[in-house]
């Protein structure tokens, strides 16, 4: 655990106050707004490969690019912002995730019609509430579980991109899913009975 301002914290969260900042107001608070529901969705495929800090770095950069990440916006790029997003040296220049992100804008608003809101279908995978966990240190935090294996092959289904298991166990975890700050961790919630 890291301690500053007398807080005990997850070890994940270093002394950066970017990332301080993101475990204490973010990681692990139960999201159930679509358009950052969508953010997260995007943001952790283009985190594939990288490290977290790294998008956490670029993250307004993201949400400049990506007009806030309004899914309808999104989903309605054309070649020429393709193009525009792939010279943007502020985000993650990667053909592959920036074209999946149109893609996923697309299938997401898809979803929202078939479910009347992105947050009832992905909070489905875990039956509309947080998985509570006490895990004593990070390493015992699983990369993947049934439901992150469950939601990423119905996305893969859909025609998503990137949302592999571990990216949609980190994005459980990022978006409330699961809780799975370390018991020791000012942040750490005990599931009331």
């Amino acid at each position: 655990m890291k301690k500053e301002s007398n807080k005990t914290r997850c070890t994940w969260a270093t002394k950066d106050p970017l990332y301080i900042s993101y475990h204490d107001k973010e990681w692990g608070r139960p999201v159930h707004e679509d358009q950052k529901l969508f953010e997260f969705l995007i943001l952790e495929g283009a985190q594939a490969g990288l490290s977290w800090i790294t998008i956490l770095r670029k993250r307004e950069n993201y949400r400049k690019a990506f007009d806030n990440f309004d899914p309808k916006k999104v989903a309605n790029y054309k070649e020429k912002k393709i193009q525009s997003l792939l010279a943007n040296e502020g985000i993650i220049r990667n053909q592959l995730k920036i074209r999946s992100a149109v893609t996923n804008a697309q299938l997401f608003l898809n979803i929202q019609k078939e479910y009347g809101s992105f947050d009832k279908y992905i909070w489905g995978f875990v039956n509309q509430k947080t998985i509570y966990n006490s895990w004593k240190t990070i390493r015992e935090s699983p990369n993947e579980t049934l439901e992150s294996k469950t939601m990423s092959k119905d996305l893969k289904k859909r025609g998503f991109k990137f949302v592999g298991s571990t990216i949609c166990y980190a994005f459980m975890q990022a978006t409330g899913m699961v809780m799975d700050h370390t018991t020791d961790c000012f942040c750490f919630v005990k599931k009331e009975l």
